[in-house]
């Protein structure tokens, strides 16, 4: 199996939108975590980069086709929101020198949780799924759909009880449904 390198911008760690845990959960060691950092990249993977076939999966005008994944023996994947991803590209001349492959996904994506994505753009996990599928990992790019589909649904499911919990109608409901009056106006509670 091919190794993945997801390069995971630090605030990306903490993030509970990240899908790129999905996949390191599913592939273990195949898939590795390493964290960008602008002024001292890290080591083992600049070691990796010099000894193995890697590419960069990311999108530009000089990006190769999906046909020739099989030319590597492991990808990179910027773990990142959009907005990041570029500025982690254009201050990393070490990816720069690398091959980009653009993944050309007839389904659009199915990732919700976060605001400002790019049309065609994928999350790490759907990036995963389809270098998954192209290199004849079918089951395993099956489980981690799956995964994530369970994984968006069910943070979308606690966003839309959140947003309910602090809406007035909401309160109402639960008042009624308790025997609380609330006073929405004055804060208080009777």
């Amino acid at each position: 199996m091919m190794n993945i390198y997801l390069l995971t911008h630090q605030r990306e760690l903490e993030r509970k939108t990240n899908t790129g845990v999905l996949a390191t959960e599913l592939l273990g060691e195949n898939c590795r975590v390493f964290v960008w950092d602008r002024v001292s990249p890290n080591i083992e993977l600049l070691h990796k980069l010099k000894h193995e076939s890697v590419a960069l999966i990311y999108p530009t005008e000089d990006s190769i086709s999906m046909d020739e994944v099989a030319n590597f023996d492991s990808f990179i994947i910027i773990d990142a929101t959009w907005q990041e991803a570029q500025k982690m590209y254009n201050h990393s001349p070490y990816l720069k020198n690398l091959a980009k492959v653009q993944l050309n996904r007839e389904k659009t994506s199915i990732y919700t949780l976060r605001r400002n994505q790019k049309k065609l753009g994928l999350c790490t996990a759907e990036c995963v799924s389809e270098l998954l599928n192209l290199t004849a990992n079918k089951q395993h790019a099956k489980t981690l759909e799956a995964n994530l589909t369970r994984f968006i649904t069910n943070s979308a499911g606690y966003r839309v009880w959140l947003s309910l919990l602090i809406t007035q109608p909401f309160l109402a409901i639960l008042s009624a449904s308790f025997g609380y009056i609330f006073f929405m106006q004055s804060g208080h509670m009777l």
